[in-house]
């Protein structure tokens, strides 16, 4: 039996482009609705890295680190609103094939490294999994103020505090997992982005509207076993 996971996401960066909701609609679930903030549907870049990842019944310490980017959106499902998830690239064959295999997420295996410390930290991630689009991406962001204040119902809200995500099965089942974690510690950024394919890969045009960036140093978070909706 699958359980419920722990997991430290450090070093975060929620790089986060809006777009046409019908532009999006069309690539999501049926199931799924497109979630809107001021009439925008939105596509989030996020690179980070898991510290200690385990099961929840494993002790402290005997996790493994895995440096990960993903591509998501936002969206409703039955009065629950959460987060879609389009692809996730990682560090780590074992753990990709048991991503797949046990939690129903659509990762993919790539070389990826996060380095630095503080206001600079380098992500590199390319995707070697064998059969896929190809994906690069790199970067440096961090923090380029002070911790934002975060207010009900503002777009920073919106973007990050999301605590369900949703993905298809390769059967065409729709499934989902609850998240839990304390509010995020955001901070502005203004992130050097060189290289970013995952658009792309995902069959999206790159967005020609003006990304707004937040990076986060990172919470704790425990999520539920994956469940068919």
């Amino acid at each position: 039996m699958v359980t419920a996971r722990y997991m430290g996401w450090r070093h975060v960066l929620f790089a986060n482009w809006p777009i046409d909701p019908e532009i999006l609609d069309a690539h999501l679930p049926s199931a799924l609705s497109v979630d809107t903030y001021d009439g925008d549907a939105w596509l989030s870049v996020v690179p980070f890295t898991n510290v200690d990842v385990r099961p929840t019944w494993v002790p402290e310490g005997w996790g493994f680190p895995f440096p990960e980017l993903n591509l998501r959106t936002y969206v409703t499902h039955d009065g629950h609103n959460g987060v879609y998830v389009f692809s996730l690239d990682a560090q780590g064959i074992l753990g990709v094939v048991g991503a797949r295999l046990f939690h129903h997420l659509p990762y993919y295996y790539a070389r990826c490294s996060l380095t630095g410390a503080n206001d600079d930290i380098r992500f590199k991630s390319r995707r070697l999994h064998p059969g896929a689009r190809p994906v690069h991406f790199e970067g440096t962001d961090g923090p380029s103020g002070p911790e934002l204040d975060v207010q009900a119902g503002s777009l920073e809200e919106f973007l990050t505090e999301r605590y369900r995500y949703y993905t298809e099965a390769q059967d065409g089942s729709l499934r989902y997992a609850a998240i839990d974690h304390e509010p995020w510690p955001l901070y502005e950024s203004d992130p050097a982005i060189e290289s970013n394919t995952l658009f792309e890969a995902n069959g999206f045009a790159h967005p020609e509207t003006e990304p707004v960036h937040y990076y986060s140093p990172g919470v704790t978070t425990i999520a539920s076993p994956n469940r068919r909706v």
